[in-house]
């Protein structure tokens, strides 16, 4: 179960930029290693966050919780980015933190990142450009599994990345050495081309017949072993297994297997080899990678924690596959625990089997013998406080037996009608109340509405407007809410209100600033449509600006 980061760290001391990042951020898991020498953070953010933050992060926790022990802190990112994001985009904000993250892993790596040429294809593909090299031929590949496992693990983008290579650029000084080289080796070869032409005239020419009978009985066996051989692989292409190589019809992918007790989730602290695991699948991805393959992994939990399964599938298997494992299904897997280098992030890979399980969870109820009634409860209508639907709530209540629940959102009453319309389904005898409140808000009405003020009429028509845009930059940044009042003779006659999609996303400073979020402009229209709805609004009146951002 995910909580907020300072529910999970709530004497952790830090401030400024790296606590607002963190401070609506989600933990989704902690482990440890056996040796307690290891400490892993499963961290889950709507707002992407620099490395630097994230090590800033781990210096923090290491410093303040395990001073003097031999403690490694890792936090793994999952960043749940708004559709404002396109691959494109996202690698030029966030180029400087995976440079230097990988300037931490490996100074090759992160070489050949800097040399390399990455070119987008729509939202995708990514095609990484190297020198031809022999270090970019040995680590071009690990190169490509980084960028994948940022982009589209850590980052969710569905983008197939593939590496090409192209001729590197030699300097004279190699190029005279590289000739140098090959005119030795030419001498050297025109020198050996001629002792063994010497060695052969010497040799007896009537022996020459006599070897190539000798020698023809043993070509006919090796061509015969060699045919047998490519119809041995023939066969096998022929009848390639399926995803299930087992009997047992419980059986969905892989082999079956004895072991019937599955270790606890929370139990898997690093690299154990082969464990057995059961739970509930919550989530499915797949993604197509190089070769005709694809990758499928799925989250599974078992309510005491939850881990990712990778599996590597051919391409035809993928349907089959999808088929049964999927959200909601109750499954017990045989894998291998493995620890990925770059990232420390632990999953269970090289599957060796996928069993059916029932449903072994149970309901929670309330066995208490005097029911409580809660009186201070917030729905998803509580900004950035509540999460759950009302009629959730109110329906679990009743379900536990309480006689009533008091719904108190933060200055809102629009949890009210789907409270009403759940109580409208019990029967009419049925005692159960939902109790109508809200925390309201006090203002002061005493203070002066209007400051500065140099004896200007009021009468007349004009209009009052406020800007919010993705920075403070009237040529580079973009608006992203236009909100106006007409006032004639004193008194309010119209309002015009509206988001507006800049298209790109909105700075994690300027959400923190204004509230306004890419999920709340992502379906507004854009200010070729807005500006001309606007001017029309505003008509021939005066345009008064109020706290504009610029």
């Amino acid at each position: 179960m995910e909580k907020k980061f300072f529910d999970v760290f709530p004497k952790l001391l830090i401030d400024g930029e790296l606590k607002d990042y963190v401070e609506e951020a989600k933990v989704t898991r902690v482990t440890s290693n056996p040796s307690k020498t290891r400490l892993r953070v499963y961290l889950n953010s709507r707002q992407w966050i620099h490395k630097k933050n994230i090590y800033a992060l781990e210096r923090s926790i290491r410093e303040q919780f395990f001073p003097g022990l031999p403690m490694e802190i890792k936090i793994i990112e999952d960043f749940q980015l708004s559709r404002q994001y396109t691959p494109e985009n996202f690698w030029e904000v966030y180029r400087d933190s995976l440079l230097l993250e990988l300037k931490e892993y490996s100074a090759v790596l992160y070489n050949l990142l800097i040399q390399g040429k990455l070119e987008f294809e729509g939202q995708e593909s990514l095609r990484i450009t190297l020198p031809d090299t022999v270090i970019s031929r040995e680590r071009g590949e690990e190169l490509e599994r980084i960028l994948d496992k940022v982009f589209c693990e850590r980052c969710h983008f569905a983008l197939q990345i593939s590496v090409e290579y192209v001729q590197a650029k030699e300097s004279r000084a190699r190029i005279n050495s590289e000739q140098k080289i090959q005119e030795e080796a030419r001498h050297l070869q025109e020198t050996a081309d001629a002792a063994r032409e010497q060695a052969a005239m010497e040799e007896v020419k009537g022996s020459t017949k006599e070897t190539k009978e000798k020698q023809a009985p043993g070509k006919t066996r090796e061509n015969g072993k060699k045919q047998q051989t490519q119809n041995k692989s023939f066969r096998g292409r022929q009848s390639r297994p399926g995803i299930r190589r087992s009997a047992n019809p419980d059986v969905i992918y892989g082999r079956d297997f004895e072991e019937d007790a599955a270790v606890t989730i929370d139990s898997i602290a690093g690299e154990m080899g082969d464990v057995v695991i059961r739970g509930k699948i919550l989530s499915v991805d797949s993604r197509e990678i190089r070769n005709e393959k694809t990758i499928l992994m799925f989250n599974v939990t078992d309510f005491t924690d939850t881990i990712t399964v990778k599996m590597f599938l051919p391409n035809a298997q993928v349907a089959e596959a999808a088929e049964q494992i999927k959200k909601g299904a109750f499954v017990k897997i045989k894998g291998v625990t493995i620890v990925d280098k770059f990232d420390h992030e632990l999953t269970i890979g090289s599957v060796i089997g996928i069993k059916k399980i029932p449903d072994f969870t149970t309901s929670r109820v309330d066995t208490s013998p005097v029911k409580r009634v809660e009186l201070h409860c917030h729905t998803k209508m509580s900004d950035m406080d509540g999460v759950s639907e009302v009629k959730d709530l109110v329906k679990r209540a009743h379900d536990w037996g309480h006689k009533a629940i008091a719904i108190t959102d933060h200055g809102v009453a629009q949890a009210f009608p789907d409270a009403n319309h759940y109580i409208e389904t019990l029967d009419k005898y049925d005692p159960f109340k939902v109790i109508y409140g809200v925390e309201g808000y006090l203002v002061d009405d005493l203070t002066d509405v209007a400051v500065n003020e140099k004896g200007q009429s009021l009468d007349g028509t004009y209009v009052v407007f406020d800007l919010e845009t993705t920075g403070f930059s009237p040529i580079r940044d973009k608006i992203i809410e236009i909100g106006a009042v007409k006032v004639e003779n004193g008194k309010i006659t119209d309002k015009f209100s509206t988001f507006v999609n800049p298209g790109v996303p909105i700075p994690f400073e300027i959400t923190r600033l204004t509230s306004i979020t890419d999920q709340m402009v992502m379906d507004s229209p854009g200010i070729e449509t807005v500006l001309p709805q606007f001017l029309e609004f505003v008509g021939d009146a005066v345009l008064v600006a109020h706290n504009a951002s610029f």
